[in-house]
């Protein structure tokens, strides 16, 4: 079984919502809600990203963007957002996905998430990491 395969197993067994495998091993695995486990991933693990497989539950463009930026190698996602296969399509990242929505809903269902709609006032890869990580300081307080 490949890296990619092994995520997405993991991911759905062990209802997880983020697991990160890479040569073999699982480097990485959340069960945080949001883009939380992923901001804690980049800063575990940094340049290990690079190249691994990443199975996540829920992929907008603030996700696309921290994936992209961590040259991941590949990205499976259960719900992959319009602007989430944008940022990935134009940055090259192989990707598989079960269902594509318009945008990602917060928590309430009724309006956009505040990260994909933050997200979108990030124009480089380079500064998404920080600016996402300083936002969700934000939210906390």
């Amino acid at each position: 079984m490949n890296d990619l395969e092994t995520a997405k197993e993991f991911l759905k067994k062990k209802h997880l919502s983020l697991v990160i495998v890479k040569d073999g091993t699982t480097i990485f695995h959340s069960r945080s809600s949001g883009i939380s486990g992923l901001l804690e991933a980049v800063e575990i693990l940094r340049n290990d990203l690079n190249g691994s497989s990443v199975a996540d539950r829920v992929v907008g463009r603030a996700a696309g963007l921290l994936l992209a930026s961590s040259r991941v190698g590949v990205v499976y996602a259960l719900t992959l957002s319009v602007e989430g296969l944008k940022v990935l399509e134009e940055n090259k990242v192989p990707l598989q996905y079960e269902m594509l929505v318009p945008k990602i809903l917060d928590k309430s269902g009724r309006d956009i998430c505040p990260f994909e709609r933050f997200s979108m006032t990030i124009g480089s890869l380079s500064e998404a990491y920080e600016k996402l990580k300083n936002f969700a300081e934000t939210l906390k307080k």
